[in-house]
């Protein structure tokens, strides 16, 4: 009873910003196009502690880690910042746990057209020419294969359609591809 008690002073401490993640965005699957970027989708939003005036905003950009096809394949976020009264208490934390698919871009052969013959009693039909494919810039990739053409019956006509099947890709990138057999290819059939 005989003291006034004085509470410690000259006491000091951080206080260090909380960690503040982004939510609410999603990665968009894509076709294959030779770039690694990611298409994002959705609103970008953050939760801050109780009564905080904070929200997200800024441009997201998605990249997946590489061009090549792929299912589920991870996207990483970078992009996005925050605003509000209580944004400097903060650490903004990018999208995390993203992944979208790249799926194979079309590729048509072309080069190649079918012959016209005398009439022999099969359906098969020649081709001639090299087959060829244009990849998307620069990308490795050939047609190769023995291309085969069928008409679609054996009997005599003019302008008969030729459907064709055999060609496959092949080169560094073929992977990344679905090849299409050469279409619009018609010849006739004459009498023998």
């Amino acid at each position: 009873g005989n003291y006034n008690v004085l509470q410690p002073t000259g006491l000091t401490a951080d206080i260090t910003k909380a960690d503040l993640q982004v939510t609410g965005v999603s990665a968009q699957n894509k076709v294959y196009d030779t770039n690694t970027t990611a298409a994002l989708s959705g609103a970008a939003t953050v939760s801050a502690l109780s009564s905080d005036v904070v929200s997200a905003t800024g441009v997201g950009v998605g990249q997946f880690a590489d061009k090549n096809v792929g299912t589920g394949k991870g996207v990483t976020v970078t992009g996005y910042t925050l605003t509000g009264g209580d944004a400097g208490n903060y650490n903004v934390l990018q999208p995390t746990g993203l992944t979208a698919d790249i799926t194979k871009a079309d590729l048509q052969v072309a080069g190649v057209s079918a012959q016209n013959k005398v009439y022999d009693a099969t359906t098969s039909a020649t081709l001639t020419g090299v087959a060829t494919v244009t990849g998307l810039s620069g990308d490795t990739v050939s047609a190769t294969g023995a291309g085969a053409g069928q008409f679609a019956n054996k009997n005599v006509g003019a302008g008969k359609a030729v459907t064709v099947t055999g060609y496959t890709l092949t080169g560094t990138d073929a992977g990344n591809y679905n090849v299409l057999q050469p279409t619009g290819l018609t010849a006739d059939i004459t009498k023998a």
